[in-house]
């Protein structure tokens, strides 16, 4: 994640911080993040079954979806100059707006929306993430995002 001074932290918010790249979800992904949650729902891991629905074929999770925010936005968000580490701080909000198909290529859109010093040497950033799905007008999910930067 790019570091900035604190200074110039405030700078950011407002700001639209880019586009990762595009990712593909295939099948295995999907069938990889069933496995580890146990969510073996049809419409995720069944092809055959998920092509009779109104989806056409087998959908990802909508966890899964939100679990790549982490790693799509890595090289987007700032952080304060000096962060040793960051956690997952929770959301503010989140909707789900469109299922992403498996077979589609996503990206993630990032905002940083606020930073402020939670407590010393701790600064809270809160971004809008929005995941784009290559060809499709709607987005997956539109979500707010909270990380705590320690100092």
């Amino acid at each position: 994640m790019p570091q900035v001074p604190i200074a110039e932290l405030k700078n950011h918010i407002g700001r639209d911080l880019g586009h990762s790249p595009w990712l593909d979800i295939d099948q295995p992904r999907v069938d990889q993040f069933a496995d580890c949650t146990g969510d073996h729902q049809f419409i995720h891991v069944d092809p055959q079954r998920a092509a009779q629905t109104p989806f056409g074929g087998t959908i990802a999770h909508g966890f899964l979806s939100l679990s790549l925010i982490p790693m799509l936005m890595d090289d987007l968000l700032v952080i304060p100059e000096g962060t040793r580490m960051g956690v997952n701080y929770g959301l503010d909000s989140l909707r789900f707006i469109q299922p992403v198909r498996v077979g589609s290529r996503v990206r993630l859109a990032v905002t940083l929306l606020d930073a402020h010093e939670k407590n010393p040497g701790q600064w809270l950033l809160k971004a809008r993430v929005v995941m784009e799905i290559e060809g499709v007008d709607k987005p997956a999910y539109i979500a707010e995002t909270l990380a705590l930067c320690i100092l």
